[in-house]
């Protein structure tokens, strides 16, 4: 058990008899009145989020969930496989875990699963990526402002904004949470 108070995002509690992952929350104080924790909620098995108001001293029940990681191998319909780094098994992960960080997605990617009584109930990506940019305008010569960008597509299909100097072929890192350039990947 743990008090509303220490909720932070991407934790997984059971509220109202259901698993759920704290997609955002924050602790609201406003003036002599008692304080709280504002949270959205998304229900695992029923897949709605709820905007859910705890008092600081909430007791919740948190399952046991094991985080392990795996390898993003491919896409299969609707599904992605992944593979178990010890014991090389391989098994889908339902695509709604993954929908919106797909273009991020390319095959070896490690990312963290959570596992509770054999399903998986979360998956987090790493924050960084280095991905390809397969299509991107040519640099001008002579453009010489530093916050220019310029529109790029990534290996992935995801498209970003980078800065003019960067040229097709190249690889350069982007941050998952943010979809932002950061800077061009280092040679290995």
């Amino acid at each position: 058990m743990i008090k509303a108070v220490e909720l932070r995002k991407g934790r997984t509690v059971i509220y109202e008899g259901e698993i759920c992952v704290i997609h955002e929350v924050s602790h609201v104080a406003k003036g002599n009145k008692r304080s709280y924790m504002q949270a959205k909620v998304k229900g695992l098995k029923s897949g709605t989020i709820r905007n859910v108001r705890f008092s600081v001293d909430d007791r919740l029940e948190v399952p046991f969930v094991e985080s392990k990681e795996y390898e993003y191998l491919y896409k299969d319909g609707d599904d992605f496989i992944v593979m178990d780094l010890e014991s090389f098994d391989q098994f889908p992960v339902a695509g709604e875990f993954l929908a919106e960080s797909e273009k991020w997605l390319k095959p070896n990617t490690r990312l963290k699963c959570s596992i509770h009584e054999g399903n998986v109930i979360s998956v987090d990506l790493p924050v960084i990526v280095d991905l390809a940019i397969s299509e991107t305008t040519p640099a001008i010569k002579g453009a010489t402002a530093t916050n220019q960008l310029k529109e790029a597509t990534l290996e992935t299909g995801a498209r970003i904004r980078v800065p003019p100097f960067i040229e097709t072929g190249e690889v350069v890192r982007v941050d998952t949470r943010t979809g932002e350039y950061l800077e061009r990947a280092k040679s290995r």
